[in-house]
C-alpha cells in the first residue's frame, strides 16, 4: 500500500512537472508569434493580450488544446501533447505573405532557444557536479540525471522535459505541411506571386486535415535523427546507441 502511494505521488509530481513545462513552452511559442506579428504590422494578437508569458490568455483561447488533450496524452502515453493559437489578421497575411512567414517562424525559433537554454543549464549543472549524463534514456524526460537525491532530482526532471519537449515542438512545427508553422514559413523562399497563391490554397480546411495526418505519420522518422543529433551535441563525450 505504501509503495503504491509512493508510486502515485511520483506520477502526480511527474505529471505536474510535465504540465508546467508544457504550458510554459506553449505560451512562449504563441507569445513569440504574437510579438513578431505586432512588430511587423499586425496587432491582432497584441490587442488580444497574447504578447505575454501569462498562460491564461492562451488557455482561454484553446482550453481543449492546453488542458484536456495534454492531460489525456500524459495519462495514455506518459508525455504531453497539445496546441494553442495566436490570432492574426488574414488580410494582413495575404497582403504581406513574407511578414506572415516570419511570424510563423518565430514560434519554432522560440522552442529552439528553450532547447539551447535547457541544454546550457544541463551542462552548467554537470560542471558544478550536481548533474550527469544518464547511463541510458529509459524515458522521454530522462535526458539528464542528478548525482544526488533531493532538489537536484527535480531540477534534472524539469531540464530534461524542457529539452526534450521543446526539441519535439521545434521539429514537429517545422514540417512543411499545413496547418503547421513549417507550411507558413515556405513563402520566405517563394516568389511573391507564388507565395500569395500558396497561402490562398493552404486556407482550405481539407489541406490542414491531410497535413496533420501525414505529419503525424512521418514524424517518428523525422524526429529520430534530430533527437540523436541533439543528444550528440549535448553530450559530445558520450555515445548512445
Amino acid at each position: 500500500m505504501l509503495l503504491a502511494m509512493d508510486s502515485a505521488q511520483q506520477m502526480l509530481a511527474l505529471g505536474l512537472a510535465w504540465y508546467v513545462v508544457f504550458l510554459f513552452s506553449l505560451t512562449v511559442h504563441e507569445a513569440a508569434h504574437a510579438w513578431v506579428a505586432h512588430l511587423l504590422g499586425d496587432s491582432t494578437a497584441y490587442e488580444g493580450g497574447q504578447v505575454t508569458l501569462n498562460p491564461w490568455p492562451h488557455m482561454r483561447r484553446e482550453i481543449f488544446g492546453t488542458v484536456i488533450i495534454p492531460l489525456l496524452s500524459f495519462a495514455y502515453a506518459g508525455w504531453m501533447m497539445g496546441w494553442a493559437s495566436a490570432p492574426y489578421d488574414p488580410l494582413w497575411a495575404q497582403r504581406y505573405p513574407k511578414r506572415a512567414a516570419w511570424m510563423a517562424l518565430a514560434g519554432p525559433v522560440s522552442n529552439l532557444l528553450l532547447v539551447l537554454f535547457s541544454g546550457l543549464g544541463i551542462r552548467l549543472g554537470m560542471m558544478a557536479g550536481y548533474l550527469e549524463a544518464p547511463a541510458s534514456f529509459r524515458s522521454l524526460a530522462q535526458v539528464v540525471s542528478a548525482t544526488q537525491p533531493g532538489v537536484w532530482e527535480g531540477v534534472a526532471t524539469i531540464l530534461g522535459i524542457t529539452f526534450f519537449l521543446n526539441l519535439l515542438l521545434f521539429a514537429f512545427n517545422l514540417i512543411p505541411l499545413p496547418p503547421l508553422d513549417g507550411s507558413a514559413i515556405l513563402p520566405l523562399v517563394l516568389p511573391q506571386g507564388i507565395a500569395e497563391r500558396y497561402r490562398d490554397m493552404m486556407r482550405e480546411p481539407m489541406w490542414s486535415i491531410l497535413g496533420l495526418l501525414l505529419a503525424w505519420r512521418l514524424f517518428g522518422s523525422v524526429f529520430e535523427p534530430i533527437k540523436d543529433l541533439a543528444l550528440a551535441l549535448l553530450y559530445p563525450e558520450f555515445t548512445y546507441g
